[in-house]
């Protein structure tokens, strides 16, 4: 994959890479190099960081609730600071660069503003530039709905662009570079002996995103695995090589545990003495969805008395809205129904497609928690991952014991 000859590459750039016009002049650099192997480029930009907080800031100086169509189109302007200050660096290294923002990329979005989706991309003026042989520098971030509104896509919306346009023109290969080198094993600033992965499937970068490695959005790794977009992070400091982000082979099946990742800041929520009767889950979760809590881990089960028992777990932040929400469902379902918190909790998953063909991992897993003292809650599954909830106090010694048991140690 290093060694492509005349590829079209698309580069994905995060605010970090291009916060401070030093980190602009090297990732005009970058680009450089890549132009001057021959191979043409297309650089997704997000705003420089912190200028979205700021912007964001602002708005709610004039207003505690902004009009959601006016803060796409306030938003929006981070980006095209970005790409017309990198574009400005590349022409004067000699590179002949055009930006270009959502809309003209052919970037066409749908659904509510501020939280659009990417229906489509026409990438008629991309590819005269591409036909020009110049360098594009597209704001990542945004797009255009069919009625002409600005629109952008929300948290990832950046790296969510940057597979979308790498599947319009048919790269050769789209890399998103960050600060951080690559997927680990762990997070390294819990695991010393962390490893960087050489290469994940788009199935096990879901599963970590969803538990807490923060490295993609979940809904941009869906897009490169519905599109077939093959895909590399790495860090936009260094050129040591990323991890590279493809469907899933053969060869993977060996590895039974690609990584561990950590949720800290947990609360679980148990309601007792629910009457076993149809639908009771039903509005006890849409009391809660009504409230826009989300819910994570879910446990039921029936006791011996014919009364249910749920328990499910959010962030710590959510508890009392939660606990508000349920109060007068529980007043209409039983006179004994009761809650009961617990927060001060976290959550730690094993993810690995390998477990699809190996048997005994959630075992294991335990077994090694347990000679630590450690004590599990609660138990989810998943065909690909094992999460369980531990006391938040121990989940740096967690995740350490069963980095190592599963053998993830460098």
């Amino acid at each position: 994959m290093h060694a492509l000859r005349m590829a079209l590459i698309v580069q994905k750039y995060g605010g970090t890479s291009v916060g401070s016009i030093d980190r602009i002049k090297n990732v005009a650099s970058r680009i450089k190099n890549e132009r001057d192997k021959g191979h043409q480029v297309i650089a997704v930009i997000s705003a420089m960081g912190g200028v979205t907080d700021k912007l964001i800031a602002l708005a709610k100086e004039l207003s505690n609730d902004p009009v959601e169509r006016e803060l796409d189109v306030l938003l929006s302007s981070g980006e095209q600071q970005s790409i017309a200050l990198l574009t400005i660096a590349l022409n004067e290294m000699g590179i002949d660069a055009v930006s270009t923002t959502g809309r003209q990329a052919g970037i066409v979005t749908s659904g509510s503003h501020t939280r659009g989706r990417i229906e489509r991309i026409e990438p008629t003026l991309v590819n005269q530039y591409l036909e020009q042989d110049r360098t594009i520098v597209v704001a990542g971030f945004q797009g255009i709905t069919k009625d002409g509104m600005i629109h952008t896509l929300g948290r990832g919306g950046s790296d969510l662009s940057a597979i979308a346009v790498a599947s319009s023109v048919k790269a050769d290969l789209c890399q998103i570079l960050t600060d951080v080198d690559g997927v680990y094993t762990a997070d390294p600033r819990v695991v010393e002996n962390a490893r960087k992965l050489p290469e994940i499937s788009y199935d096990e970068l879901l599963e970590l995103a969803s538990v807490g490695t923060k490295v993609m959005q979940s809904r941009s790794v869906e897009f490169a695995k519905k599109y077939g977009v093959k895909f590399e992070v790495k860090s936009s400091l260094n050129n040591n090589p990323g991890t590279i982000v493809t469907e899933e082979h053969e060869a993977m099946e060996s590895v039974v545990i690609r990584g561990v990742s950590i949720e800290r800041s947990q609360a679980r929520v148990t309601i007792t003495a629910i009457p076993d009767t149809p639908g009771m889950s039903g509005r006890i979760l849409g009391a809660l969805a009504e409230a826009e809590v989300n819910i994570d881990m879910i446990v039921s089960n029936i006791a011996s008395d014919k009364l249910a028992r749920h328990s499910f777990t959010m962030h710590t932040n959510d508890l009392g809205r939660a606990q508000s929400a349920l109060k007068p469902v529980l007043d209409e379902l039983s006179a004994d129904a009761a809650i009961e918190t617990e927060a001060g909790i976290a959550k730690l998953s094993c993810v690995g497609i390998g477990m699809r063909s190996h048997s005994g991992v959630a075992a294991q897993m335990f077994e090694a928690l347990g000679k630590a003292g450690i004590n599990i809650g609660m138990i989810s599954t998943s065909e690909i991952k094992i999460s369980v909830t531990v006391e938040e106090e121990q989940i740096e010694k967690a995740t350490r014991v069963v980095h190592t048991a599963f053998g993830l140690d460098a």
